[in-house]
């Protein structure tokens, strides 16, 4: 019997199978296995289609998977759609009320799932609940697990509707039974006991939300938009109670600019949009760069262009997140690479909006927003959280250097004036908030001198230019490179960002089992890039390739034009993400 098992179920709408997926993952998570899932579904409020697949192991997964080892199928429509991603000898799960599959290289179990719900338990709505009664009998977890997260759920409305609480264990039971006395088990496909671990089971959303309380989110400002209506739903209910604001704006650019607003007022501020509304925020983007603001803006990204589809998985927002707004408009662009990487990098990201004093995009997908993985608890433990360092108040000559084009740029033209945009060799000047006395300044999006004051001298705006790009190198010196993975020897080299580090690092494992020299590098901060490792790994390799899921090779665009790098592009545009066997037969095809 094999401890792992890929399973796919495939649906309508209103059926519970995303939610029913969602209770298996935890089911399995707490019974101490591994999970890692992933889920399509309608963007319309009609219904249509759903699919969630979850892989479950005793070992640790890194991806959902090349193909379903067990396909649940729901009707008839999700047969047609789901067999193809069935693997020879997988299993598959079936109604026979609802149809017949033709025949193929597959298990049957034919199970009666409507008439079950319908005659047995007399609720419709129970008919997931069936499924996941059938799923412990036939593969494990044990029904106790699934029982525990039922009962977790509908805690709430246990008092108000216990008859549903009752329904639902009804459900479980008598599809088990049915199971284990009407199939005979054909499969090789059994979960055991496993030794149990201290993991959290969550989603990427989720642990977005617990990473910016972590770094003392004072503000939020947003609009609804999937897939990052879950960030601003959470910080709705979360940060009220620990003292912080929350503001649903008309649209997104009211949005982003009561971020900034908040943070000239000192307050650590955040939004959260996909693409369509991230196109909106351009503007008040140049003007969080020219202002020198901190703040903190996540673009959840979905399948483009325009609305798109916006249910579907897609990394084809890096360009515009590294070239957004008008003029030079420095910023920092990050990416976070797993569920774990959604918590201590949105730390990271405040950390980084601080410091430098500019607006850090933070650029997840539909992908990694929604897939449930287990995270080692000891993952969310405190991180360290910067601020500002505010001046309370300056006296007389501020005493600042040359900007190197012969004027004093620390002239000062009043005497008690706070030179906000003074010059520094970091390029990072010295801040303030409204009701600091003598240190007050005025923030608008004209140049201006080291005082805010509007300037449109060609050589202070040459000097404000070169100050504000000035603190990008810094950064760059400052953050940490990312790890190389897999050959020191390597003769191929792949090159990936965002949410695809995991099904390339199993892709690479595949490969280097076969006896190929590969390794990866996975930057999570994409401007500024980590210079030194990129050109060092570059080097180190006869060939790069770069997989992304977006049709014009947006990363390999920007490591040719600042590398001269010609590298394989493997692309992936289809709403779904890569899986390892791609990433494998990339280095196949290229060795």
């Amino acid at each position: 019997m094999e401890n792992e098992v890929t399973i796919r179920i495939g649906g309508e709408s209103g059926e519970g199978t995303i939610s029913g997926g969602d209770i298996l993952a935890l089911a399995a998570a707490r019974w101490g296995y591994h999970v890692y899932t992933f889920r399509t579904f309608p963007a319309e409020i009609l219904g249509g289609p759903c699919m969630f697949q979850l892989r479950i192991s005793d070992k640790p997964v890194k991806s959902m998977g090349d193909y379903a080892d067990v396909l649940i199928c729901l009707n008839r429509e999700a047969f047609d759609r789901n067999v193809g991603e069935l693997r020879h000898g997988g299993v598959l799960i079936y109604d026979p009320s609802d149809f017949t599959p033709d025949s193929g290289d597959f298990i049957t179990y034919p199970i009666p799932f409507n008439d079950i719900a319908r005659k047995e338990v007399q609720l419709f709505q129970t008919k997931n609940m069936v499924m996941m009664g059938a799923i412990s009998g036939l593969f494990g977890p044990p029904l106790e697990a699934i029982t525990q997260v039922v009962e977790s759920k509908l805690s709430k409305s246990r008092k108000s509707n216990p008859t549903l609480m009752e329904k639902n264990m009804l459900a479980l039971d008598i599809s088990k039974k049915y199971v284990t006395e009407q199939l005979t088990k054909r499969d090789a496909y059994q979960l055991g006991a496993v030794e149990k671990a201290d993991r959290v089971v969550l989603n990427g959303n989720q642990a977005v939300i617990a990473g910016a309380l972590m770094a003392h989110c004072d503000f939020f400002a947003g609009y609804p938009i999937t897939p990052a209506s879950d960030i601003m739903e959470g910080l709705a209910k979360e940060l009220p109670q620990i003292g912080g604001t929350f503001m649903q704006a008309e649209d997104e650019i009211a949005a982003m600019t009561a971020v900034l607003g908040a943070s000239f007022g000192g307050a650590r501020s955040m939004t959260a949009t996909s693409g369509p509304g991230f196109a909106l925020m351009s503007e008040a983007i140049g003007y969080a760069s020219m202002a020198e603001l901190p703040a903190v803006i996540i673009d959840a990204q979905r399948a483009g262009p325009s609305t798109g589809m916006p249910t579907k998985m897609e990394q084809s927002d890096l360009s515009f997140a590294l070239y957004t707004g008008h003029g030079d408009t420095p910023r920092i662009v990050v990416a976070p690479a797993d569920v774990a990487d959604c918590y201590t990098l949105m730390v990271d990201a405040f950390n980084m909006a601080e410091r430098y004093q500019l607006p850090v995009i933070f650029l997840t997908d539909q992908s990694l927003t929604a897939r449930v993985e287990s995270v080692d608890r000891s993952v969310f433990k405190p991180l360290e959280s910067i601020r500002r360092t505010f001046v309370l108040a300056q006296n007389g000559s501020n005493g600042m250097v040359s900007n190197g084009n012969g004027h004093a740029a620390g002239v000062v033209e009043e005497e008690h004036a706070f030179a906000r945009y003074a010059y520094t060799a970091s390029g990072i000047s010295p801040t303030s908030a409204p009701g600091h006395g003598g240190s007050s300044y005025v923030s608008t999006g004209l140049e201006h001198d080291i005082h805010g004051h509007p300037d449109y001298e060609p050589a202070d705006h040459t000097a404000m230019m070169k100050k504000r790009y000035q603190k990008l190198e810094t950064a760059a010196n400052e953050l940490p490179q990312p790890q190389r993975y897999g050959d020191e020897d390597a003769t191929i080299g792949l090159i990936g960002w965002g949410s695809t580090e995991g099904t390339i690092q199993e892709g690479v494992d595949r490969a280097r089992a076969k006896g190929y020299k590969v390794a990866a590098l996975h930057p999570r901060v994409l401007s500024p890039l980590p210079d030194r490792s990129m050109r060092d790994f570059i080097n180190s390799v006869q060939t790069v390739i770069v997989p992304e899921c977006n049709y014009s090779g947006q990363l390999a665009n920007l490591l040719g034009a600042k590398y001269g790098l010609q590298a394989i592009r493997v692309n992936k545009y289809g709403g779904i993400p890569f899986t390892a066997g791609d990433i494998l037969q990339a280095i196949e095809e290229a060795n």
